[in-house]
């Protein structure tokens, strides 16, 4: 988890968060999201990002499943 205290996620930019080029920023490329969202999703994790109450900032959450490994066999 990612939490700041900043201005939090314009609501117009809220539904598109993770898609490619979506910044209100003059100096993002509106790439990192959409990276992290490939990444996480490669994995078959989830990734997902909200205002925080209060409208002080807002926080990225992701989750990524956990996979046993095979246990090798022994042979006699």
């Amino acid at each position: 988890m990612v939490k700041d205290t900043g201005t939090g996620i314009d609501s117009e930019i809220l539904p598109h968060l993770f898609t490619k080029f979506s910044t209100k920023s003059n100096t993002g490329t509106g790439l990192g999201l959409f990276i992290s969202k490939s990444i996480v999703e490669a994995h078959d994790g989830k990734i997902w990002g909200e205002n925080n109450p209060g409208g002080k900032g807002a926080t990225f959450s992701f989750s990524l499943p956990v996979h046993e490994q095979p246990t090798a066999s022994k042979e006699n």
